[in-house]
């Protein structure tokens, strides 16, 4: 996905790279099984030796994918709060993308009316959590959705209940400096009311939620190739994050205890 980033957008590209996208490579392939160009390339990560690259249609994709929705979310970002810098890079990316939004009309179309409506919930000052999870979980679905198809419910299923993950546990990771700096995050009343433990356990029960209904559905789907590597992502990969924001978020407040 890195490589086909930069082949297809430049560096700016490259610096869309994330773990979402890149598990729906892997997961698409999985599924569709289909034909895949391997070789070796240099990075900038790894100069010296050249490292094993496997490339296949979903790598265009979920390339392609990855602009659209950084480009949709720099913008809103401009829009909502004037961010200069996050114009600036959508821009440069738009430069770049060319006639992306009219190759994949629908689906451009719908996320930029679901991040439209998570801009405006986040300006209302939104307290519905499910609501708001929901919006990134309709997205990350239509993404996942790679065409009209057998495996369509199922691969929308997977992608609506981790893109809930994946909104929850930001706003886990984010709220104390959400509040901070008096920025919009839908769990910021209930970490305000519970005590770290209390906020934790609730929070880890409705990411626990999130994720058995995302491996449910995974595991209806006929997968060989990759399958111990997405099980491992889903299993257990996924939580890391939230292990290591607990375990600060404990070990802040004890220092804070003890100096009391």
């Amino acid at each position: 996905l890195c490589r086909k980033l930069k082949e297809r957008y430049g560096f700016s590209g490259q610096m869309t790279l994330n773990y979402d996208l890149t598990f729906v490579v892997m997961l698409l392939t999985g599924l569709y099984e289909p034909k895949v160009k391997r070789g070796t390339s240099h990075c900038v990560i790894h100069p010296l030796k050249k490292q094993p690259v496997r490339v296949d249609v979903f790598s265009d994709y979920a390339a392609d994918m990855s602009i659209l929705l950084t480009y949709y979310k720099c913008m809103d970002d401009w829009m909502d709060e004037r961010k200069a810098d996050r114009r600036f890079f959508a821009e440069l990316l738009k430069r770049k993308f060319g006639g992306l939004e009219a190759s994949y009309s629908r689906k451009a179309e719908k996320v930029k009316e679901l991040l439209d409506r998570l801009s405006e919930g986040e300006a209302e000052n939104c307290k519905d959590i499910d609501y708001m999870a929901g919006l990134f979980g309709d997205i990350m679905a239509e993404i996942f959705a790679w065409e009209p198809d057998a495996w369509e419910l199922s691969l929308r299923k997977i992608g609506f209940f981790l893109g809930k993950f994946i909104y929850l546990m930001d706003a886990y990771e984010d709220v104390e400096k959400d509040i901070e700096n008096n920025s919009y995050n839908p769990l910021k009343e209930v970490f305000l009311q519970k005590t770290p433990e209390q906020f934790a356990t609730e929070c880890r029960t409705l990411l626990t939620m999130m994720m058995a209904e995302c491996s449910r559905e995974f595991e209806q789907l006929p997968i060989l190739l990759h399958a111990d590597i997405l099980r491992n992502i889903l299993y257990s990969g996924v939580w890391c994050r939230y292990t290591m924001v607990t375990s600060k978020r404990y070990e802040n407040q004890n220092k804070e205890n003890n100096h009391e």
